[in-house]
């Protein structure tokens, strides 16, 4: 007995340390309840809507996601390991997971993945996964640019998520290029902006500031000030909700 309660004691712990280490979950509002965003770090995040689980480009290992539900769908942007893991793939539980993927993530997924639940897509398919409208978006450095080689067009994805009547867009690693300019009714925009790997604050808020967002996270956003992005996204829009969380707490 003394044994037993000692072990729940343990996990209870562990469980509240991982979660003190998670900056705190966003709920909003959509039809048929809520959407919980649950930062997890750098590119990371689970969203929940409804009961399932959506883990986006999972790292960390089983740990950074204690206390969170199982994943019903796991989304990958791209083959670099701040977003392709297979660690941590493997280490967490996808006994009913289905995988959206780019082919040149496909191409490279753990040999204990069943083909049968990764759905393939390239840039500008859809999918429908339950209630959840999955649509891949281009993600690229610009030709020509001294980083153009990191992430070429037509390799890796971002996403559009249509869940509960919102259009929830993630970026994935990308520069402001003309198509994410081009976006329309994005309710809640997840945007990276780290260099050299993808793009700067000033670049990062010129192309919010097109695409005109009404809530936008930045995220993978190491080095960055995100201070300065917040108040040249307000500055050119002050409608445009920016929320700054904290998604490097493990670095303090």
């Amino acid at each position: 007995m003394k044994l037993k309660i000692a072990l729940t004691l343990l996990l209870t712990a562990g469980l509240l340390t991982a979660n003190a280490q998670r900056p705190a979950a966003d709920k909003e509002k959509v039809k048929g309840g809520e959407l919980t965003i649950q930062p997890i770090t750098h590119a990371t995040m689970v969203l929940s809507y409804q009961g399932k689980n959506i883990y986006v480009d999972p790292t960390g290992g089983a740990d950074a996601f204690k206390g969170l539900g199982t994943a019903d769908l796991i989304l990958l942007t791209d083959i670099h390991g701040d977003h392709f893991d297979t660690k941590t793939i493997e280490a967490i539980n996808t006994a009913k997971t289905t995988l959206v993927v780019p082919q040149a993530v496909a191409e490279k997924l753990p040999a204990t993945i069943e083909k049968a639940k990764v759905v393939i897509l390239n840039n500008d398919q859809k999918t429908t996964q339950g209630d959840i409208v999955i649509t891949a978006v281009p993600m690229y450095n610009l030709p020509g640019a001294s980083n153009a080689n990191n992430h070429t067009k037509g390799r890796g994805n971002g996403y559009i998520l249509t869940i509960g009547g919102k259009n929830v867009y993630i970026s994935g690693d990308t520069a402001g290029t003309p198509e994410m300019k081009a976006l329309k009714n994005i309710d809640i925009a997840f945007v990276c902006m780290n260099l050299p790997y993808t793009m700067d604050v000033n670049e990062a808020a010129q192309a919010v500031l097109a695409f005109k967002p009404k809530v936008v996270y930045p995220y993978h956003y190491r080095g960055q000030d995100v201070n300065t992005f917040k108040s040249l996204v307000n500055t050119g829009d002050k409608n445009i909700d920016v929320r700054l969380r904290d998604w490097y707490p493990a670095a303090k």
